[in-house]
């Protein structure tokens, strides 16, 4: 999982720069100020929800037991970013319904690695 979860991280922040600046520079020109700004929302959790990724396959060598931790993160950024994503550039509104859906991933995602992190002797 170390591997898997530090892969897919790197991978979710590299395409954070490129959605980011695409949002900043292309986007711009095309969409209306409100899907931009949705669009960069999308970027910015998928920046934090990638590095999480990162931090769990780091803890995970650490010894402390976080693979669901990490599932949730990479299913909340599909989720989370990949509806605003799709409603930015779409405008689906059909799509406002997952974005939470995604949100609660990462919640239960970050209260997993809280309670993990409490109970591992460092």
């Amino acid at each position: 999982m170390t591997k898997l979860f530090l892969l897919i991280g790197s991978a979710y922040c590299m395409l954070s720069v490129m959605l980011g600046a695409f949002a900043a520079h292309g986007l711009k020109k095309h969409a209306p100020e409100y899907a931009v700004d949705i669009f960069k929302t999308a970027a910015e959790y998928q920046m934090f929800h990638g590095l999480a990724l990162i931090l769990v396959a780091m803890l995970i060598k650490q010894g402390l037991k976080l693979s669901a931790s990490g599932w949730l993160f990479t299913l909340g950024t599909i989720l989370f970013s990949g509806s605003l994503y799709l409603l930015a550039w779409t405008e689906w509104r059909f799509l406002g319904p997952i974005t939470p859906i995604g949100g609660v991933c990462f919640i239960l995602g970050w209260l997993l690695l809280i309670i993990k992190a409490a109970k591992h002797k460092f």
